[in-house]
């Protein structure tokens, strides 16, 4: 299978560009770092004026898999038209060049659950009513419209991917980073919400097999799909789980104050994802002890 992956350097993309490197695909990458050292199969791109369709033109690609844009609700709070143009205009960009030069090659699109926001029920199914609380929640909404568009009057084969909580190796953001960050001052760890809040947590490798099964088995009809593991693990419950990683006892406490962007609780029904031959291989104890020792050598 010959991939391109774009946002080859993030988190994500980097994680996914070693997955499918392993199981010897032909890999292609793009990314606004510079890299001298990926050769003919890395794409610079330009942030101001992102450019695919030279990149469709001259390589041929069975799937494309964007992990590009921006990833924080409180970034598109401050920064709603940079969000925009990074989740949502991008891919009309990248779907653009795909209908003109390759208009067989398949479009992952990695989305989010942000687009639910708050449910009305748990676990959330791919056919509730999205209720998006965040610029970044809209904008990546907006990213699974194009991708539908394309698929309905271009035919262009789409995919988009809800993608809950995912953590592992790489990440310097988000919950368990900034758990780690407070680890310095032990004396006044003050975490936000209740810890009563709930997410539906996904490890990195898990994530990267379930994308694999999705760029293989899936229909590509303008769908989207749940990528979780459908189960609901309170904040309270994983801080204590990431903590008891370190040595000695850490002191912390929450707060009750809650983030503007932030949804309450979350867990996945991931039935379509099962249906392709999804099994976690790691449990959330496996994932943050892995997480925990990259964590602790990278600093």
């Amino acid at each position: 299978m010959n991939v391109f992956i774009i946002g080859s350097k993030g988190f994500i993309g980097s994680n996914l560009t070693r997955h499918f490197e392993q199981l010897n695909f032909n890999v292609w990458s793009a990314d606004v770092i510079t890299d001298y050292t990926e050769g003919a199969t890395y794409f610079l791109i330009d942030p101001s004026n992102s450019d695919y369709k030279t990149v469709f033109l001259q390589n041929k690609f069975d799937v494309c898999i964007n992990c590009s844009g921006a990833a924080s609700v409180p970034d598109s709070l401050k920064h709603p038209h940079r969000d925009y143009l990074l989740n949502s205009a991008n891919v009309f960009n990248i779907l653009e060049a795909i209908r003109i030069h390759q208009p067989t090659c398949k479009f992952i699109n990695l989305s989010s659950a942000a687009v639910y926001g708050n449910p009305e029920q748990l676990p959330i199914k791919e056919n509730a009513k999205a209720l998006p609380i965040s610029p970044y929640g809209f904008h990546k909404l907006m990213s699974e419209q194009i991708g539908e568009e394309f698929f309905r009057f271009f035919h262009i084969p789409t995919c988009s991917l809800r993608i809950f909580s995912v953590y592992g190796e790489g990440l310097k953001k988000q919950l368990f980073w900034d758990l780690f960050s407070k680890t310095r001052f032990r004396e006044k760890i003050v975490l936000f919400g209740t810890g009563l809040e709930s997410r539906d947590f996904i490890y990195i490798e898990d994530l990267a097999q379930a994308i694999q099964l999705v760029a293989e088995k899936g229909q590509f009809n303008g769908e989207v799909i749940n990528i979780g593991n459908g189960e609901e693990i309170f904040i309270k419950d994983c801080v204590n789980i990431f903590y008891h990683l370190f040595d000695g006892k850490i002191a912390y406490q929450f707060s009750g104050e809650v983030r503007s962007g932030d949804p309450n609780n979350w867990v996945a029904n991931i039935d379509k994802l099962k249906r392709l031959g999804y099994k976690k291989k790691f449990t959330l104890e496996e994932g943050l002890t892995r997480y925990h020792q990259w964590i602790t050598k990278a600093e």
